[in-house]
């Protein structure tokens, strides 16, 4: 049983950072880049956010559970890595995008960035984008370090 729930920690490590890297760095650029209606373009890429923020809620609750049990102890780096990925997530989906999407109703029938709204709209983007890019990095961290605990439990 030891190796499959090793093998789920690698897989989940590899799909929810893939889903990071993938979307926020290849896909959503090539989108913006590719389609001309910008607003368009900025609907499909927060679908494509929140698909990969579920994912991440998935296999980051998955990870905590993982290193919590394979060492036995709180004080995990890997962790408190995932822990902080996790936190960022929950930020982002249902702390910055909601309002993020209230700004464009009160905008409409006008583009968000036309209206009143564009200053603080583009603050909230912005954080969102630093918050993101952290939980990329603390993703890159985690993938150079492995699914293996840094402290297993001792012997008994």
């Amino acid at each position: 049983m030891k190796n499959i729930t090793d093998h789920l920690a690698s897989l989940s490590l590899t799909a929810w950072v893939g889903s990071l890297w993938g979307i926020g760095y290849l896909a959503v650029p090539v989108l913006f880049h590719a389609q001309p209606d910008r607003q368009l373009a900025g609907m499909l890429a927060g679908e494509m956010f929140t698909i990969s923020a579920h994912l991440g809620l998935l296999f980051g609750s998955y990870l905590v559970f993982y290193f919590a049990r394979q060492s036995g102890r709180l004080r995990e780096p890997k962790l408190w890595i995932v822990a902080a990925m996790l936190i960022l997530t929950l930020i982002i989906q249902f702390g910055i995008q909601p309002v993020m999407s209230e700004l464009k109703l009160q905008a409409a029938p006008l583009n968000v960035m036309d209206s009143a709204y564009a200053a603080r709209f583009k603050l909230l983007h912005g954080l969102s984008s630093i918050a993101y890019l952290m939980e990329s990095l603390l993703g890159l961290l985690l993938v150079v370090k492995g699914c293996r605990p840094a402290h297993p439990p001792a012997e008994r």
